[in-house]
């Protein structure tokens, strides 16, 4: 049966089966992140080495990425999909039974790579086995996913870690991926993908690895390294740029590349892919900010930290069947345009904040700018697939997500620099009068200490530290809102119409 007729015997089952898999991917992104201490603490590494569980992941899952085109014409589909789950439910097992920390990382490696063309597929699949008339909602209901899994991700790891142990948030994924697979293999086994065998790119192939790897080796690390002052990350950047240049050059003059870069010609690819990108990139920035400061200078404990960023996923889960069915019946530049002006307009609100606002503010403004991320990803990925062919929907999602993924590096690092940055700005600014010779100094002390001047000093510098941190949140969200803000002006550079052709939805090939 072609790719163009096919629909599985039971289309819900399917749904979930393929639902499953994207969600157990997308949630190892983050799951990891709260065990670190403990998988450190086991192994016997520092909290250095540890982060090279996160970083070694991040790689191989960007490197390969971008890779799903060439192995879906290659292996197929549901070929693929399946292959992959049951590999990334083997890694996962594999990191599980770690015994040492370059073990785990070496393992982690692979289960990023494995897990890369996941998403991809899953979308692409989604799509093929709807009708026209309901992709939307199978969008919609992927999109939820890929919101809420990275929300759940840290408080479902730091709840298997405390209660059991941190291999289980590997274990996890086994039965889990297993049963994805069974399903998918037992309701899509039939569908025709066609195959084709093109030939391997080594030289676009070398330039990616080395070019994306040493870029997420520079993002995830720079901070850690000082950044340009550690002579490791210069090397990072000036082989990135290198290799990358390189890539681009080859990949744009070759017959058959292994990352088909020519999708950008499609103006309706290009802008929705950069408007996706930095809308991503702000968001991610959202949730790398409010748990931190909660934490760290709101005296949230993790727990309560989690609470509070959580309802940002709220509307969005509520409001999947709703987006889904009705949101074609409106332009959907309009439609990701308010989804802009509200994420833009919370963090304006959140600009507002002080060190003493209280839990209801903050899950407030995470609860009403989940409404924008209920009416963002959709209708973006909507107009990013819609001047795409059948063949091309797995290569240019896969594109589409590694450009994405890297504007999630890009917003943790420069987020993470500018916070403590600004940071130090503010404090040097606020204690160039602190000294023993200012009156109202010397009257502040008085009244902190009641004579004892080392515990009024103590006191005074968290005080500081602590209100020059808020100052600094509160910039980087009012520069976020206007990025939110300044990327509708993107948008309508697009186009209509923005309904994919997809006959086929993805069919396996050429």
């Amino acid at each position: 049966m072609s790719t163009e007729s096919f629909r599985p015997p039971n289309l819900a089952l399917t749904t979930i089966g393929l639902s499953l898999a994207t969600f157990m991917q997308v949630l190892d992104t983050t799951i990891a992140n709260v065990a670190l201490p403990h998988i450190a603490g086991d192994l016997g590494a520092n909290a250095s080495q540890s982060t090279w569980v996160i970083t070694s992941f991040a790689v191989s899952n960007a490197i390969a990425l971008p890779l799903t085109g060439w192995l879906v014409r290659r292996i197929g589909e549901v070929r693929l999909f399946i292959g992959m789950t049951l590999l990334f439910s083997l890694t996962s097992f594999l990191c599980g039974i770690a015994e040492s920390m370059p073990m785990l990382i070496a393992f982690r490696a692979l289960q990023g790579a494995v897990a890369g063309p996941m998403y991809p597929v899953t979308q692409s699949l989604l799509l093929s086995i709807y009708p026209p008339h309901k992709r939307g909602q199978a969008l919609a209901l992927l999109m939820t996913v890929v919101i809420v899994a990275p929300i759940v991700g840290p408080i479902l790891g730091g709840w298997i870690t405390d209660s059991y142990s941190w291999p289980w948030i590997f274990f996890v994924n086994v039965p889990v991926g297993m049963f994805a697979a069974f399903i998918v293999f037992n309701q899509m086994r039939h569908r025709g993908d066609v195959t084709t065998r093109p030939k391997m790119d080594y030289v676009g192939l070398a330039t990616l690895v080395v070019g994306i790897g040493a870029l997420q080796i520079l993002l995830d690390k720079g901070n850690e390294e000082d950044w340009f002052n550690s002579p490791f990350i210069v090397a990072c950047a000036v082989v990135s740029a290198i290799a990358l240049v390189v890539f681009v050059i080859w990949e744009l003059t070759d017959k058959e590349p292994i990352v088909n870069l020519r999708l950008f010609r499609h103006r309706n690819f290009s802008a929705g892919t950069f408007a996706m990108t930095l809308g991503y990139a702000a968001f991610f920035a959202i949730n790398i900010l409010v748990p931190q400061w909660l934490q760290q200078y709101m005296g949230y404990t993790a727990t309560w930290a989690g609470l509070a960023a959580a309802p940002i996923g709220i509307l969005p889960v509520l409001l999947t069947p709703l987006v889904g069915r009705y949101v074609n019946n409106f332009d959907l530049r309009l439609v990701a345009s308010v989804s802009f002006t509200i994420l833009g307009v919370t963090c304006f609100l959140r600009s507002q904040f002080y060190s003493e606002v209280d839990f209801y503010h903050v899950a407030m403004a995470q609860f009403i700018a989940g409404l924008g991320v209920a009416i963002y990803f959709m209708p973006l990925t909507q107009i990013v697939l819609s001047p795409l062919h059948s063949h091309e929907i797995a290569a240019g999602t896969g594109l589409a997500t590694c450009v994405r993924n890297m504007g999630g590096s890009f917003a943790a690092s420069i987020t993470s620099y500018m916070w403590q940055n600004r940071a130090i700005f503010h404090h040097a600014r606020m204690t160039e009068h602190v000294t023993p010779y200012d009156p109202g100094s010397r009257e502040a002390i008085a009244a902190l200490g009641h004579g004892n001047s080392d515990a009024a000093y103590a006191m005074l510098e968290r005080t500081i530290n602590q209100q020059a941190y808020q100052l600094s949140f509160n910039e980087l969200f009012f520069v976020l809102g206007w990025i939110f803000l300044g990327l509708i002006l993107v948008l309508w550079l697009t186009r209509p119409p923005f309904v994919a052709k997809v006959g086929a939805a993805g069919g396996g090939g050429h």
